[in-house]
C-alpha cells in the first residue's frame, strides 16, 4: 500500500493510486467499525493533537474517534480559549506544539494556507481538516468512499455538485478528486455562488437545477455558508429553496438510482427537503458520517506508517 506523503494537506498532490490506497484501507476500517470490538493498534504509542480554530461537530468528533479506535493518545485543544486569543501567532503556537512532541496534528483553520504553514514548522504529520476556502481533503475522500460503495465504482460517473460552490472547500476538494478518477462533473447553482475562473475548472456549469441534474448518478448538495458571505449572494432563503433546493420534483430529473449526498450540517428547507434527506432509498448522508471515521482512520494509519519508516526524512 504505497502512500508517499508526510502530510495530508489536500487532494491536489495525491495520485489516483494513492487515493485508491486510502479508500481500500478505509474499507477495512468500515468493517472494523461494525464489529463489537472496534479497536486496532495502528497508532499505539503515538500522540494525536486536534486543533480546531473553527467550530466543528462531525469532523472533530470523527477524527477523535478515529484516533482512539487506532490506539492513539488523543488531545483536543480548545483553540477558542487558547493563547491565540491573547495575541500568540500561529508560528509561536507551532513552536509550542513542537515542544510537546506530537506525532499527528489535525488542524482546521478559517484561513486558506494556514495548515500548510503549520506543516512547514512542525516535526509531525499534519492533516488538513479544512482551511478557509482552500481544501477539505478527508471530506472528499469520505465522499469518494461513499460513492464507490453505493455505485460499485468511482469512475465515469456523472456527478452534480449543487449550491454554494464559491465558498466551499468541500466542492474544491471533490472537484480535484473526482477529476483524478475520470468522472464528469457538473456545478449547479446561482451565478453569484460560482467561483471566479470556474470556466477553467474542467466542469459543466448550470444555473438551472432541472437541467443540471438531468441523468446524473450522484447529487451532492452543499450548505449555504453564510459565515463566509459578505454581501447579498441570494435574494432570500425562500427564493433560494424554490430555485436550488433539492426536492422530489428536481430529483426526478436525475437517474432513478441516483444517490443524494450532503456534507452537513444540513439546512433543511433551504438546500434540501427533509423528506429527501431522510429517504433511505436515495440518501447516503448517514453513510457519509460512517465513512468519515473509516477514512480518517486510514489516512492517519498511512501517515503513521511513514513516520515509523522514515522518522527523520521529510517526504513529499
Amino acid at each position: 500500500m504505497r502512500f508517499d506523503h508526510r502530510h495530508l494537506l489536500g487532494i491536489e498532490p495525491l495520485r489516483p493510486d494513492e487515493i485508491t490506497t486510502i479508500l481500500d484501507l478505509a474499507d477495512q476500517y468500515v468493517a472494523l467499525g461494525r464489529r463489537r470490538e472496534k479497536h486496532a493498534n495502528a497508532l499505539a504509542g503515538l500522540t494525536q493533537v486536534n486543533m480546531f480554530f473553527e467550530n466543528s461537530t462531525r469532523t472533530q468528533a470523527s477524527f477523535e474517534l478515529a484516533g482512539k479506535r487506532l490506539g492513539a493518545d488523543v488531545m483536543n485543544m480548545a483553540m477558542q480559549a487558547s493563547s491565540i486569543k491573547k495575541g500568540e501567532t500561529l508560528i509561536d503556537t507551532a513552536m509550542t506544539l513542537n515542544a510537546m512532541h506530537p506525532d499527528l496534528l489535525v488542524v482546521r483553520h478559517p484561513h486558506s494556507g494556514a495548515v500548510d504553514l503549520l506543516a512547514q514548522k512542525v516535526n509531525c504529520a499534519v492533516l488538513n481538516a479544512g482551511d478557509g476556502r482552500h481544501e477539505h481533503p478527508t471530506q472528499a475522500l469520505l465522499d469518494a468512499l461513499t460513492i464507490r460503495r453505493a455505485k460499485g465504482r468511482l469512475h465515469r460517473l456523472n456527478i452534480a455538485i449543487c449550491g454554494d460552490i464559491a465558498h466551499s472547500r468541500v466542492a474544491r476538494s471533490n472537484i480535484l478528486l473526482l477529476h483524478k478518477m475520470e468522472n464528469r462533473i457538473r456545478l449547479v447553482g446561482p451565478p453569484t455562488l460560482m467561483p471566479s475562473g470556474v470556466e477553467h475548472f474542467g466542469v459543466e456549469v448550470y444555473d438551472n437545477m432541472e437541467e443540471g441534474l438531468k441523468d446524473v448518478d450522484v447529487v451532492m448538495m452543499l450548505r449555504l455558508q453564510r459565515e463566509r458571505m459578505d454581501g447579498g449572494f441570494i435574494p432570500s432563503e425562500r427564493e433560494y429553496y424554490h430555485r436550488y433546493g433539492l426536492d422530489a420534483e428536481k430529483l426526478a430529473h436525475a437517474k432513478d438510482d441516483a444517490i443524494v449526498m450532503h456534507p452537513g450540517p444540513m439546512n433543511r428547507g433551504v438546500e434540501i427537503d427533509g423528506t429527501i434527506a431522510d429517504d433511505i432509498n436515495r440518501s447516503v448522508i448517514q453513510d457519509q458520517v460512517e465513512m468519515g471515521v473509516a477514512v480518517r482512520m486510514a489516512a492517519m494509519d498511512l501517515l503513521a506508517r511513514n513516520l515509523r519508516a522514515h522518522p527523520k526524512e521529510v517526504m513529499a
